[in-house]
């Protein structure tokens, strides 16, 4: 299968794109995860990315859809992927599109994961991230062993400038102005699917397979 999880930063659908690909035997493609990277290799993509992620705003098309496409082509995903965090705009997705046409294939599944406002901040606040093997917690539901320190490294643990609650309501502004409108593009092909975000992981889960059987049949 070829699926997107979408939604609001904050949402879990990082988490539950990782549980449903260890289910499927999909691999997960976190844009976020590939820009982060990029960041942390100083190129000159990753400086352009770091701009935008740390004033909170999406990395722009020509920066994304160049890293993006590069990926799906490899060869773990000729039988599927599940693309978490992308596409974000309705140019990324016709351009996503676009690339899946020259390969002769299509999306089976847009998995739309939704949570409300108030919900991301609390959630994203309570983030924390190794600076180093990039491992990530939540002080409430995934909290480190040892409080503030990373259990694989034992190096203290930061909350991401992207992750500050100024920062996170930017982030959501913008995700409501540029990403909702998915929303609609992907329900006038019949492939979306709306799944209440604010439940606990493994009920969340539950919902996401029993749509995804659904979609199978379909």
């Amino acid at each position: 299968m070829r699926l997107i999880f979408l939604g609001p930063p904050g949402s879990g659908k990082g988490t539950q794109a990782r549980m449903v690909g260890d289910r499927l035997g999909l691999p997960q493609i976190s844009t976020g995860d590939i820009l982060r990277e990029a960041i942390a290799r100083d190129t000159d993509l990753g400086k352009k990315a770091k701009s935008y992620m740390d004033a909170g705003e999406l990395v722009p098309d020509d920066v994304v859809l160049p890293l993006a496409e590069r990926r799906i082509v490899e060869k773990d995903c000729k039988k599927g992927f599940i693309l978490d965090g992308f596409p974000r705009t309705l140019a990324q997705a016709i351009g996503l599109e676009e690339v899946l046409q020259r390969q002769g294939c299509a999306l089976d599944a847009v998995m739309f994961i939704d949570v409300d406002d108030a919900v991301v901040v609390e959630r994203l606040s309570r983030r924390r991230v190794c600076p180093k093997c990039k491992a990530m917690y939540n002080l409430d539901t995934d909290p480190p062993k040892r409080e503030g320190v990373c259990d694989r490294c034992q190096v203290a643990l930061e909350l991401r400038s992207d992750d500050k609650p100024e920062t996170v309501k930017a982030r959501m502004i913008v995700y409501r102005k540029n990403t909702l409108p998915l929303v609609e593009f992907y329900e006038s092909r019949g492939i979306l699917r709306r799944i209440d975000g604010e439940g606990e992981i493994g009920r969340v889960f539950d919902s996401i397979m029993g749509e995804l059987s659904e979609a199978r049949r379909n």
